[in-house]
Protein backbone atom coordinates (compact mmCIF):
# COMPACT_ATOMS: atom_id res chain seq x y z
CA UNK A 1 0.00 0.00 0.00
CA UNK A 2 1.30 3.46 -1.22
CA UNK A 3 1.95 6.02 2.17
CA UNK A 4 -0.14 9.05 1.95
CA UNK A 5 1.58 11.72 3.60
CA UNK A 6 1.35 15.10 4.48
CA UNK A 7 3.70 18.15 4.35
CA UNK A 8 2.74 20.90 6.20
CA UNK A 9 4.27 24.01 6.80
CA UNK A 10 3.13 27.15 9.79
CA UNK A 11 4.75 30.07 9.87
CA UNK A 12 4.31 30.34 13.59
CA UNK A 13 3.01 27.52 15.91
CA UNK A 14 -1.04 26.83 15.45
CA UNK A 15 -3.15 27.01 18.69
CA UNK A 16 -5.25 24.22 16.65
CA UNK A 17 -1.61 21.95 15.58
CA UNK A 18 -2.42 19.19 17.97
CA UNK A 19 -6.03 18.71 16.53
CA UNK A 20 -4.68 18.73 13.04
CA UNK A 21 -2.18 16.01 13.63
CA UNK A 22 -4.70 14.21 15.63
CA UNK A 23 -6.78 13.77 12.34
CA UNK A 24 -3.76 13.01 10.58
CA UNK A 25 -2.51 10.54 12.56
CA UNK A 26 -6.35 8.98 12.64
CA UNK A 27 -6.55 8.38 9.18
CA UNK A 28 -3.00 6.81 9.38
CA UNK A 29 -1.23 9.54 7.07
CA UNK A 30 2.06 10.47 8.13
CA UNK A 31 3.15 14.17 8.70
CA UNK A 32 6.31 15.91 8.25
CA UNK A 33 7.11 19.40 9.38
CA UNK A 34 8.73 21.79 6.80
CA UNK A 35 10.54 24.01 8.71
CA UNK A 36 11.38 27.87 6.59
CA UNK A 37 15.14 26.84 6.31
CA UNK A 38 13.70 23.66 3.86
CA UNK A 39 11.51 26.00 1.54
CA UNK A 40 14.23 26.27 -1.19
CA UNK A 41 14.13 22.72 -1.45
CA UNK A 42 12.29 20.96 -3.82
CA UNK A 43 8.56 19.56 -3.03
CA UNK A 44 9.68 15.62 -3.88
CA UNK A 45 12.63 16.12 -1.87
CA UNK A 46 10.69 16.75 0.99
CA UNK A 47 8.27 14.20 -0.12
CA UNK A 48 10.41 11.58 0.13
CA UNK A 49 10.55 10.21 -3.41
CA UNK A 50 12.66 8.64 -5.70
CA UNK A 51 15.38 10.19 -7.87
CA UNK A 52 14.87 14.10 -5.30
CA UNK A 53 18.44 14.69 -3.91
CA UNK A 54 19.04 17.58 -1.69
CA UNK A 55 20.26 20.79 -2.53
CA UNK A 56 23.19 21.33 -1.19
CA UNK A 57 22.61 25.02 -1.68
CA UNK A 58 19.70 26.43 -0.51
CA UNK A 59 20.51 29.99 -0.64
CA UNK A 60 18.35 32.43 1.69
CA UNK A 61 15.51 31.26 3.75
CA UNK A 62 12.66 32.44 1.86
CA UNK A 63 9.84 33.22 4.27
CA UNK A 64 6.83 32.01 3.47
CA UNK A 65 3.63 33.68 5.66
CA UNK A 66 0.64 30.97 5.26
CA UNK A 67 0.07 28.05 6.81
CA UNK A 68 0.11 25.28 3.85
CA UNK A 69 -0.74 22.14 3.52
CA UNK A 70 1.12 19.36 0.72
CA UNK A 71 -0.62 16.27 0.73
CA UNK A 72 1.08 12.86 -1.47
CA UNK A 73 -0.53 9.43 -2.80
CA UNK A 74 -3.77 11.35 -2.13
CA UNK A 75 -6.51 9.91 -4.10
CA UNK A 76 -9.37 12.81 -4.73
CA UNK A 77 -11.73 10.90 -2.23
CA UNK A 78 -8.93 10.51 0.45
CA UNK A 79 -8.57 14.64 0.16
CA UNK A 80 -12.45 15.21 0.72
CA UNK A 81 -12.12 13.03 3.83
CA UNK A 82 -9.14 14.88 5.17
CA UNK A 83 -10.64 18.27 4.79
CA UNK A 84 -14.23 16.64 6.56
CA UNK A 85 -12.71 15.76 9.02
CA UNK A 86 -10.32 18.63 9.66
CA UNK A 87 -13.13 20.45 9.46
CA UNK A 88 -15.32 17.98 12.30
CA UNK A 89 -12.28 18.23 14.71
CA UNK A 90 -12.34 22.55 14.39
CA UNK A 91 -9.22 23.32 12.41
CA UNK A 92 -9.87 26.30 10.53
CA UNK A 93 -9.90 26.65 6.72
CA UNK A 94 -6.30 25.95 5.33
CA UNK A 95 -6.38 28.21 2.43
CA UNK A 96 -3.19 27.22 0.99
CA UNK A 97 -3.52 23.29 -0.04
CA UNK A 98 -2.19 20.95 -2.61
CA UNK A 99 -1.47 17.36 -4.03
CA UNK A 100 1.78 16.47 -5.04
CA UNK A 101 2.03 16.26 -8.75
CA UNK A 102 5.13 14.73 -11.50
CA UNK A 103 5.35 18.74 -12.37
CA UNK A 104 5.05 20.43 -8.77
CA UNK A 105 7.12 18.19 -7.55
CA UNK A 106 9.61 19.62 -9.28
CA UNK A 107 9.60 22.81 -7.60
CA UNK A 108 10.93 24.41 -4.86
CA UNK A 109 8.87 24.25 -1.47
CA UNK A 110 8.74 27.92 -2.00
CA UNK A 111 7.60 28.15 -6.27
CA UNK A 112 4.69 26.28 -4.94
CA UNK A 113 4.01 28.48 -2.47
CA UNK A 114 3.84 31.37 -5.02
CA UNK A 115 1.68 29.19 -7.47
CA UNK A 116 -1.03 28.68 -4.61
CA UNK A 117 -1.16 32.29 -3.77
CA UNK A 118 -1.82 33.20 -7.44
CA UNK A 119 -4.56 30.18 -7.45
CA UNK A 120 -6.07 31.53 -4.07
CA UNK A 121 -6.04 34.94 -5.36
CA UNK A 122 -7.58 34.32 -8.75
CA UNK A 123 -10.21 31.86 -7.16
CA UNK A 124 -10.83 34.65 -4.13
CA UNK A 125 -11.34 36.74 -6.90
CA UNK A 126 -13.49 35.18 -8.90
CA UNK A 127 -16.17 33.58 -6.12
CA UNK A 128 -16.19 38.05 -4.94
CA UNK A 129 -17.57 38.59 -8.64
CA UNK A 130 -19.88 35.84 -8.68
CA UNK A 131 -21.30 37.39 -5.22
CA UNK A 132 -21.69 40.79 -7.19
CA UNK A 133 -23.26 39.36 -10.06
CA UNK A 134 -25.94 37.82 -7.47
Amino acid sequence: MIREMVLYYAPQPMPYVSKLKGVLVRMGVRIKNISPDQTGQKVGHLAGMPGFEAESETGEILPIKEEMLVMKNFTSRRVDDLLANLRNAGVPRIALKAVITEQNSQWTFYELYGELRKEHAAMTENHTKQKDEA
